[in-house]
């Protein structure tokens, strides 16, 4: 294991468009369109897990750790389903950007810019949100190892990334950055994209048992994310500690 989990390539890609984290048509329009998918998965997930009964704040007194939270897209959301939600980012000016739209809006949330390795908190927490980040880090075990360590016990899990299969170079990188013009070209590196089995092995190495994986697919008639079968581009998982 490498003696930090940021990429600092990684982290400087992003501090370039820090700026845009919360314009719709912007250069995180791709995460925009993927955001209810991911949230609506999260919900549901954390109600059925938790035994919540549904109403408007069905999140009420979960707590939840965003990791490489960005500019607060996840965040934000899920605290106004009622969540006590931290964030951490590497990125400062990430950070800065989440911070300034958080006081635009009614919101608690607690925003930190830092790894998870030199990230220190009173409290263990419900849910841990690893979404579109680890592919994005510099040493994937040590990122989930100390990534788990927030976790309460039977606590939950999320990883969200790609799949390194030829089709998730075609289209998440030649398609999405160079053909459809997506994301800026570079977002991607398909050497870090990872395969599910590899990353249910370092999450078993963790005690995070996997619960449940679902693929996540584009619909272009829809202009929209929905889940799906097929796992072989994007996917997501929930984990459960043990």
């Amino acid at each position: 294991m490498s003696n930090s989990t940021i990429n600092q390539q990684e982290v400087e890609k992003f501090n370039k468009i820090a700026e845009e984290w919360w314009n719709p048509n912007g250069k995180f329009k791709p995460l925009h369109k993927f955001n209810p998918i991911r949230i609506e998965y999260i919900k549901k997930n954390i109600i059925k897990d938790f035994n919540i009964l549904a109403n408007d704040k069905p999140l009420s007194g979960i707590s939840i750790l965003d990791i490489g939270c960005g500019g607060g897209l996840l965040s934000e959301p899920l605290a106004r389903l009622g969540a006590n939600v931290v964030g951490i980012d590497a990125s400062k000016k990430n950070i800065n950007v989440a911070k300034h739209h958080l006081s635009k809006s009614n919101l608690k949330i607690e925003y930190y810019d830092v790894s998870p390795e030199n990230f220190s908190y009173k409290k263990k927490f419900d849910v841990i949100l690893n979404m579109e980040i680890v592919e994005h880090v510099e040493d994937i075990p040590k990122f989930i190892n100390q990534s788990a360590k927030f976790l309460k016990i039977d606590g939950i899990m999320f990883i969200a990334t790609l799949n390194q299969t030829l089709k998730s170079y075609f289209f998440a990188i030649l398609g999405a950055e160079y053909i459809l013009r997506w994301l800026p070209i570079g977002t991607h590196d398909w050497n870090k994209f990872v395969k599910p089995e590899k990353l249910e092995k370092i999450c078993n190495n963790n005690s995070l048992v996997l619960k449940k994986i679902d693929g996540v697919k584009f619909n272009p008639l829809l202009n929209k994310w929905k889940l799906s079968s097929d796992k072989s581009i994007n996917y997501i998982t929930k984990y459960k500690k043990s």
